[in-house]
């Protein structure tokens, strides 16, 4: 549990993909004494390290790191389980007085983190079956627009393409007579405390420094992990690994296209999720942005960040 008698901040770090969050956050734990919780969707999951640019041994050896190998990929894990099991984690990241640092890209993560989420019904298998039956035979498409006529809100924020989302939309409402957008506005009364700082890179710069990521994956191994994780017995078609950089492998394993098409569709759509994750960024107005040009910048943020974060934690615990 937080102790609410001795209010603390956490500190969050956000960014795109390839932004310099793992770096940034390093400088921070090291700085602030703290330890990191990984708010990203597959850094949890075992057997994914190349594709998910997990921190190394030496850097989680360095550096205490929660969220990070800890599930098989199989395993089902959303946002919700996130926000609840990091609070508890939060809590005793307090209790060693340590400072909580959330790393991560998924907007959606940090959201059930910081401001709480809704507890939803669990999953209904006679309900998903009968979802899934009508996915198969109809399509997403009519399972969209049957979304939009039950719950619009909650459409409009979803791509057509968006399967599970709509699934799990459309299984609420059959399950509870609720719509999902009015159970999303029952959150947790009590708000975590926190000072939320953005890298910021200039688009073309960002591109590059993806463009170069998805190189050095390749040039680690990225293939022959995707291959490994076959072989243990995981299907492509798990949602962990419904992921950029594998699901490209994956059909190219399968003969679908070149060698040289999946590395040019891996950076395609690295800096499609990049775009992505910025436009959910750009909505969340506690972001303090900080803007970098160059690598060698990054200290100099993580300085600028640890100064603001100890101004705003030493203003809390007077308070």
């Amino acid at each position: 549990m937080i102790d609410r008698s001795n209010p603390q901040s956490v500190l969050v770090i956000l960014g795109p993909t390839a932004s310099g969050k793992t770096s940034v956050a390093l400088l921070l734990a090291q700085d602030l004494g703290g330890e990191i919780i990984s708010a990203d969707a597959r850094q949890i999951y075992k057997f994914m390290d190349v594709g998910t640019a997990k921190p190394s041994k030496s850097q989680m050896e360095a550096v205490r790191h929660h969220f990070v190998d800890e599930l098989p990929p199989d395993q089902i894990f959303n946002a919700g389980e996130f926000g609840k099991w990091g609070r508890r984690i939060i809590g005793e990241i307090f209790q060693r007085g340590n400072v909580p640092i959330v790393v991560g890209g998924s907007g959606l993560y940090v959201q059930a983190l910081i401001d709480g989420f809704f507890d939803g019904p669990p999953a209904d298998s006679s309900v998903r079956e009968f979802l899934g039956k009508r996915l198969e035979q109809e399509g997403v498409e009519a399972l969209w627009k049957d979304l939009h006529k039950i719950d619009p809100d909650a459409a409009v924020k979803m791509l057509p393409s968006n399967t599970r989302r709509i699934i799990r939309a459309l299984e609420v409402y059959s399950i509870t007579g609720v719509r999902i957008s009015e159970l999303q506005k029952t959150r947790i009364p009590e708000k975590l405390d926190a000072v939320i700082a953005g890298l910021n890179w200039e688009r073309k710069l960002l591109y590059k420094r993806i463009e170069r990521r998805v190189d050095s994956m390749i040039g680690e191994g990225l293939v022959d992990e995707a291959r490994d994780l076959l072989r243990r017995g995981y299907s492509p078609n798990l949602n962990a690994l419904q992921t950029v950089g594998y699901a490209e492998v994956f059909e190219y394993l399968k003969g679908d296209f070149s060698y040289e098409r999946m590395i040019e569709l891996i950076k395609q759509n690295s800096r499609r999720y990049a775009k992505r994750q910025m436009t959910w960024f750009r909505k969340e107005k506690r972001i303090e942005w900080f803007d970098i040009q160059d690598e060698a910048e990054l200290p100099r943020i993580a300085r600028n960040i640890a100064a603001r974060f100890r101004r705003k934690d030493e203003k809390q615990k007077h308070f």
